[in-house]
């Protein structure tokens, strides 16, 4: 099965446009690099679903938005969320 990039919430999926925005202020396509901020690199472990393209505004966990995703990988992904996510 192929991997979708869909929001567990409403079933919108991303154009790979730059809808997400960081703390430090940078905007940019938070799956093209699995929720780490290219400029500060501050991991985002939820995602939220952009309204402006059509979504739903709704938070998940970023990891919950691969659709297809083996479960070894996934517990991988989250563990790896866990280990780099940054506490404010």
């Amino acid at each position: 099965m192929k991997i979708e990039i869909i929001c567990p919430k409403c079933n919108w999926k991303p154009d790979g446009g730059a809808y997400w925005e960081c703390s430090c202020g940078h905007v940019w396509n938070t799956f093209a690099t699995a929720g780490r901020c290219p400029k500060c690199s501050k991991t985002w472990e939820d995602t939220r679903c952009p309204s402006i393209p059509g979504g739903c505004s709704k938070w998940s966990k970023h990891v919950d938005w691969y659709r297809n995703l083996d479960d070894v990988m996934k517990a991988e992904m989250e563990k790896a969320f866990k280990e780099k996510s940054i506490k404010i």
